[in-house]
């Protein structure tokens, strides 16, 4: 049977793809929006049926273009937090989406699907319920809109629906997304091209360099997406980090710190890299204020109640990993 990936040229989506091929899926329909081509290499190690645009998706599905369809895990959407035009990000995110939910319902397919833990806002319980959700931007509004259709459609379908809060996501594929590219990402060819690394400084409460989010490995994202996808019984709004929030300077003192093992350089204290300028503060930045999430670590619970038990990668063993795999590729 069809398995069908939108976004799949995507961070998320290519390593979606990448997965299901590793467990001898090749009737996997690819679906994306190549205006930025440089997308395209995301998908060269990975095996597909067939590619689709997306302007074109939404009727052929309708018409049972692609036959007997078992899953569809729609990663594809708008994920520029900084976006401004509210048009384009409510067409990507809400319209689009539901489109496609309603449309794989009508096929009796699982439906599998990227929400985000933008949604949270700056409350800090992280639990999916309405009471702990107040997003700051119109990426996270989207999102919120568009999980609240889930929640009321779900009860009234046998199909499988999952929604998964992704925090803040790091790995392998993700160079495409520019200045939306992760922090470890970042931080890493900013050290190598420049041997420093800027973070942002204080800001309200929170110290230079200690704002913390839940960082997560991309590899431990695939296992969880995976987990639905063999369980098609389970469905509903899960979230999806590690359930640890560790700081920006925890990232940054990682990827410096594997930079010089594999350089042959030894290791250096946080305190070290500050007093020698390698890692520096800038001036929190203005246009951020009141839209910026300080703190987020994702509560598991729901996660470990519908049966997923495996530990996540932190910050030191999955930046590690990441950081050895970015050096191999320069």
């Amino acid at each position: 049977m069809t398995i069908i990936v939108t976004g799949a040229a995507g961070f998320i989506g290519s390593n979606i793809v990448k997965a299901l091929n590793k467990r001898g899926e090749r009737q996997i329909i690819a679906v994306d929006n190549l205006e930025c081509a440089e997308k395209f290499h995301n998908l060269i190690d990975c095996e597909i049926d067939d590619y689709i645009d997306k302007h074109e998706f939404i009727e052929r599905l309708r018409r049972h273009d692609f036959g007997k369809v078992r899953a569809v895990f729609h990663e594809g959407a708008c994920s520029d937090t900084m976006e401004t035009d509210g048009r384009y990000m409510m067409h990507n995110n809400f319209t689009y989406a539901r489109a496609v939910l309603e449309a794989s319902i009508m096929l009796g397919a699982q439906f599998l699907y990227a929400s985000s833990a933008a949604i949270y806002g700056s409350l800090t319980s992280f639990v999916e319920e309405l009471g702990s959700e107040g997003p700051l931007n119109i990426y996270g509004y989207s999102k919120f809109l568009f999980d609240q259709v889930v929640r009321r459609i779900i009860p009234n379908t046998k199909s499988q629906i999952v929604g998964l809060r992704y925090f803040n996501v790091y790995g392998p594929r993700e160079k495409h997304k520019q200045s939306m590219a992760s922090a470890a990402f970042r931080n890493f060819h900013e050290f190598r091209s420049h041997h420093s690394i800027r973070l942002f400084g204080e800001y309200r409460d929170y110290a230079a360099g200690e704002q913390t989010r839940d960082f997560v490995f991309v590899e431990d994202v695939i296992k969880v997406n995976l987990f639905f996808f063999d369980h098609p019984d389970k469905s509903g709004i899960f979230n999806l980090g590690t359930g640890y929030a560790q700081s920006f300077n925890e990232m940054a003192l990682t990827v410096v710190n594997t930079v010089h093992e594999l350089d042959g350089k030894p290791a250096l204290p946080l305190s070290k890299l500050v007093q020698d300028r390698i890692i520096e503060y800038i001036k929190f930045p203005g246009s951020l204020y009141g839209k910026y999430q300080c703190f987020t670590q994702a509560n598991l619970t729901k996660l470990r109640t519908a049966g997923y038990e495996a530990p996540f990668l932190n910050v030191q063993k999955g930046v590690g990993r990441y950081v050895r795999w970015l050096n191999s590729q320069l």
